[in-house]
């Protein structure tokens, strides 16, 4: 016969529904433990004071994207004008000044054989880096990642991130110094009785060498995403998987894959919405050697009508229709990424 050590009064009264013991609440419907409201929840006020360190951190970048990315969007007015900027000394009230054409500007942009062009190389820069570029930074991330030895691991990754600090002046010398018809590689083939070697003034190579310059400038840089999602898969998964037998492609491929999944996922959609950004530096600094044909993107075909040729108007729309562009690129993908079951750039 077992007695209760808990009387019955006492244990009825933390069994009895509706009272103030076992609801936690007051006799006004709020948490006895909570003044801000409703259960589990903060008030604002006290969410900011909790957090008013962090808020203080994220100020500056905050400001620094306000005024450097979403201030300009009002610049897209002048898309829809024939803006002329000497109208008056200040480029603000000229826009409030110079008429309004409607949809001509982009009229004018679709009509223009030289802008189709500039897509059709912007679109074969893209695919070319989706394929051979994105794949290496996950690859050196594995590469990296199964060196044993720390020391090894810090002076392989200082080696492969030092490129991405370079200027693209100087990666496009360091590539004209090498490949280039005065280059090494000419001069140890004319050595040698070869002539005709400059991949830098080809027009038919000109594609392939950008994705190699951008593979070299910044393959490093971008794994160190992939070494953080790395760095937290546990090493009792790579322990059980090696006592239950598998090797070391075993193990990559349903621990480390699995784990790096859902960051390929997202940067692939970040890329793909960058699809129209190809390196507008990179390609205007490479211009004059390989022709427009071959380096004209949009980035580049904007520039040139909008800066060079001062039709702001015309450029504005271009860059516009870029933007769309872009920001459907991003949609499509994030729903592609939450149809194989990965998160995206933001949740469903």
């Amino acid at each position: 016969m077992s007695h209760s050590t808990v009387p019955r009064g006492r244990a009825e009264a933390k069994t009895t529904p509706g009272t103030p013991a076992a609801s936690g609440t007051t006799g006004s419907g709020k948490a006895s433990g909570n003044p801000g409201g409703k259960a589990g929840r903060l008030s604002f006020r006290l969410r900011f004071r909790r957090d008013r360190t962090l808020l203080l951190m994220t100020l500056p970048a905050v400001l620094l994207v306000l005024v450097f990315n979403y201030v300009p969007i009002l610049g897209n007015i002048v898309a829809f004008q024939d803006y002329d900027p000497y109208l008056s000394d200040n480029g603000v009230v000229a826009m409030f000044q110079s008429p309004w054409v409607g949809f001509d500007q982009f009229e004018r942009v679709f009509a223009d054989s030289e802008f189709w062009h500039a897509v059709q190389n912007t679109f074969v820069l893209f695919f070319l880096q989706l394929v051979l570029y994105f794949p290496i930074p996950v690859l050196l991330a594995l590469l990296i990642n199964s060196v044993i030895r720390p020391r090894v691991r810090a002076v392989a990754q200082a080696i492969v991130y030092l490129p991405h600090f370079f200027s693209w002046v100087l990666v496009v010398t360091v590539f004209q110094q090498i490949f280039g018809g005065a280059g090494i590689i000419a001069q140890t083939l004319a050595d040698h009785g070869h002539t005709g070697f400059d991949v830098m003034t080809d027009p038919g190579a000109f594609k392939y060498l950008v994705t190699v310059q951008t593979i070299w400038k910044d393959a490093g840089w971008g794994i160190i995403v992939f070494l953080a999602a790395l760095s937290s898969v546990s090493n009792d998964l790579y322990e059980a998987a090696a006592m239950d037998g598998a090797g070391r492609w075993r193990r990559m491929w349903h621990i480390t894959l699995p784990a790096l999944r859902p960051v390929i996922a997202l940067l692939l959609v970040l890329r793909v919405g960058d699809a129209l950004t190809v390196g507008f530096e990179q390609l205007l600094l490479q211009r004059q050697a390989v022709g427009v044909e071959a380096s004209e993107v949009l980035d580049t075909y904007v520039w040139w009508n909008g800066i060079r040729n001062q039709d702001f108007s015309y450029a504005a729309a271009a860059g516009l229709i870029k933007g769309l562009v872009g920001l459907t690129l991003v949609l499509v993908a994030n729903k592609v990424a939450h149809l194989m079951g990965e998160q995206g750039v933001y949740k469903k």
